[in-house]
């Protein structure tokens, strides 16, 4: 019973796309909750919404379109976020707002994307195909490679960027370039999640890896494999279930989180969960 949805090789395929989506959003979630860039990861998601309807009605490239546009937000958003004269929160607003509305005034003027709304929305991962897992694949490789690469320059960025700007590592830069990988993340997880859930796969493992750990280290990998994890039991579920596999995906998280969240509590009770950051000294020393 439990071997007879891979009968179907949509669904095998399905469940591939799940896993490393899953596992992406949770690896890149870790960065996003801990620099509190989980407003900035839903309003990107948004934003890219809106070059993705426009590169469908021109008929070019779903990835490059989509790719190019998010890109070219992440960076916008970037800038927007180190502005301290108008709100960055409220700035990041007017500016994903401003994208998704373009995309759902091209969508009432074309008519051409209509049927295609609600996949765009809510995911459609059934409907992956070869080219979209193996795009899926090569951006889950190359953005964990860019990932273990600046892993220590991010690290430091992370816990202290006033300190990590004084010994010369190139904050603004890694903001950048975190920025980039958030979208490249966003871009490739829109056929299984769609725009509406991509926030929950970014956010929800990382803060059950949490809630299991005080290493940062640790948490990188625990919400990179609770991230996989929730992809598979999810596609299984809906499968079953026969309801949606993108909010199947983020319930299973969310009662993941739900069962963590308890044994926090549990573990430390009265206590506030905080992650302290290594001995700086011990980051300089490797970073010179």
């Amino acid at each position: 019973m439990l071997l007879e949805p891979f009968h179907y090789e949509f669904f095998s395929r399905g469940l591939l796309a799940a896993v490393l989506a899953g596992a992406l959003c949770g690896l890149v979630g870790v960065y996003v909750v801990l620099q509190r860039m989980s407003y900035i990861g839903h309003g990107l998601s948004h934003a890219i919404f809106g070059g993705a309807v426009l590169g469908y009605v021109l008929q070019l490239d779903f990835y490059l379109m989509a790719g190019a546009w998010g890109f070219l937000a992440a960076l916008l958003i970037h800038e927007i976020a180190q502005r301290r004269r108008i709100g960055a929160d409220a700035a990041i607003g007017i500016v994903t707002t401003a994208s998704f509305a373009l995309g759902v005034a091209i969508i009432s003027r074309s008519r051409q994307f209509t049927k295609n709304f609600e996949a765009a929305l809510f995911g459609n991962v059934l409907g992956v195909s070869q080219r979209d897992l193996m795009v899926i694949a090569v951006a889950t490789a190359v953005c964990a490679l860019a990932v273990l690469l600046t892993y220590r320059p991010l690290l430091f960025t992370t816990f202290d960027p006033e300190v990590a700007r004084v010994y010369g590592v190139p904050t603004g830069w890694l903001g950048a370039f975190l920025s980039l990988v958030l979208a490249t993340t966003i871009v490739v997880s829109m056929q299984v999640l769609g725009v509406t859930l991509i926030a929950a796969a970014l956010v929800i493992p990382a803060v059950v890896a949490r809630h299991l750990t005080d290493s940062f280290g640790r948490m990188l990998l625990l919400s990179t494999l609770i991230g996989a994890a929730c992809g598979a039991v999810g596609m299984y579920l809906s499968y079953y279930l026969d309801v949606s596999s993108g909010a199947t995906i983020v319930l299973v998280a969310a009662g993941l989180f739900v069962l963590s969240w308890l044994y926090a509590e549990q573990r430390r009770p009265g206590r506030v969960l905080t992650l302290e950051a290594p001995p700086v000294q011990r980051d300089v020393r490797v970073l010179e």
